[in-house]
């Protein structure tokens, strides 16, 4: 197992989306760096899978990331790492019996697993769940804390994984090559802030917000203790199939097509043109494609919708949006330095409102490595009244594949009633369904 010199430093500074998480930091009792903040994927496995050699490989993931192993100093600021440690596997048995709803049971055993508290103050920050349909079908939970791991985090640590254990289950040591750090990005941010390419990309921000103020929802407080709640659905295949042609004919992406719809649907409820809706960006160079840790960024998406005539318009726009925002991606501590009112809009009785289209790297369908097939469950569709912590507010999160959108919508219970999200989300699929069927019909409300 290779990893970066033992010689460089235990503590290392935070990156600035780490210092952005302290802003909201409530201890480690709540907040990003409380017990519910979590991030959790899983897979179909298919093959006999050697508890033994799993454990191992678990602990050569831990080896070899610093940032599982990683701890933050609420009070002093700062990260240190730690010795590894093993990581806990927890082995369940399913129903294998003949017309069990395997689909079904594999999601339910990923959300017990999101909701069991996850402390960020004891390593490892990774932990997983086998569960076992029979010798040859089972599903791998894996759950890290999020502020050490993102989306794409995990999917590198399963690749990884992976690797591992079909070295160990032979009785070898894993061979992979050598691991760059979240400490070498730390480091490599801090080079960088005084670049040429930072200022090119704040410069960019400085115009590109001028005047902007961040998307907010009116929050409708239900006296419920705060937690962040899931609202899941799916459409027909017909609208995913509309969706991906009228992307493809306009020169666009899928997730900008439903941002387009999803700017409609926000202009036909608040009557707004002039509409700042922040994603989520990836925030990784090419050099940290393969390194765990905190990488994210919020990305603000500013689109105007005046004078837009179709929906056709509408893209246009959102896709010159998104080009130059991606293109400038920079963690939002330097964004909020050239446009420090974006937030503004956001308060006690306003609340930011996230749309992201979750389509992670590495997202493995039937990848064989070694003598287990790995499939990632991306299609959820059970509600739950409690799962990973969000900021106050909602998040849209949209699937798109080849038979049917999935979406989801995270919200914070205690400021929205479950009846109020149930009629956005079939507000917003009314208004997706309407603009792909006729993009090229006159869009009510927009040319103002």
């Amino acid at each position: 197992m290779t990893t970066t010199s033992d010689t460089q430093p235990t503590t290392a500074a935070l990156s600035l989306q780490q210092q952005f998480l302290c802003i909201f930091a409530q201890g480690f009792e709540s907040g990003p760096f409380g017990p519910h903040y979590t991030e959790v994927f899983a897979w179909r496995v298919r093959g006999d899978v050697d508890e033994r050699a799993m454990r191992q490989a678990l602990a050569d993931v831990v080896e070899r990331h610093e940032a599982l192993r990683t701890l933050i100093d609420l009070e002093n600021g700062g990260q240190h790492v730690l010795p590894a440690v093993q990581p806990e596997l927890l082995v369940v048995d399913l129903d294998g019996t003949p017309g069990a709803d395997r689909d079904r049971l594999s999601e339910e055993l990923m959300i017990e697993a999101e909701t069991r508290l996850f402390p960020a103050d004891r390593i490892p920050l990774i932990r997983a769940v086998l569960g076992r349909f029979d010798d040859q079908d089972s599903v791998l939970v894996l759950c890290a804390h999020h502020s050490a791991a993102d989306v794409w985090s995990i999917q590198v640590i399963l690749q990884d994984l992976a690797e591992s254990y079909t070295a160990r289950a032979a009785g070898k040591e894993p061979q992979l090559p050598e691991a760059t750090q979240y400490r070498d990005y730390v480091a490599a941010q801090q080079q960088d802030a005084a670049g040429a390419k930072v200022a090119a990309s704040r410069a960019y921000w400085r115009e590109a917000l001028s005047g902007a103020k961040i998307m907010v929802a009116p929050v409708h407080p239900t006296g419920q203790t705060p937690a962040t709640s899931y609202h899941r659905f799916t459409t027909e295949a017909q609208l995913s199939t509309e969706v991906s042609k009228l992307a493809k004919a306009t020169r666009s992406s899928t997730f900008m097509v439903l941002l387009a719809a999803f700017t409609v649907f926000v202009n036909r409820r608040t009557d707004a043109t002039d509409i700042v809706v922040p994603t989520f960006g990836p925030g990784r160079e090419p050099r940290f494609q393969s390194t765990v840790g905190s990488f994210f960024n919020f990305v603000p998406l500013r689109v105007d919708l005046a004078g837009c005539r179709t929906f056709r318009d509408v893209i246009a726009r959102t896709r010159t949006a998104c080009v130059g925002a991606f293109s400038h991606e920079l963690p939002l501590l330097h964004v909020l330095a050239e446009a420090p009112e974006l937030m503004s809009s956001a308060g006690p009785d306003a609340v930011p409102t996230l749309f992201q289209a979750v389509q992670p790297p590495y997202l493995m369908q039937g990848n064989q490595i070694g003598d287990l097939e790995y499939t990632a469950i991306w299609r959820r569709v059970i509600p739950q009244p409690l799962g990973s912590d969000t900021p106050d507010g909602m998040i849209w999160s949209m699937h798109l594949s080849e038979t049917e959108v999935v979406g989801g919508l995270s919200f914070s219970r205690h400021l929205f009633e479950r009846a109020e999200v149930e009629e956005q989300v079939a507000g917003f699929l009314g208004v997706i369904g309407e603009m792909v069927a006729d993009p090229d019909s006159e869009i009510r409300g927009t040319a103002r």
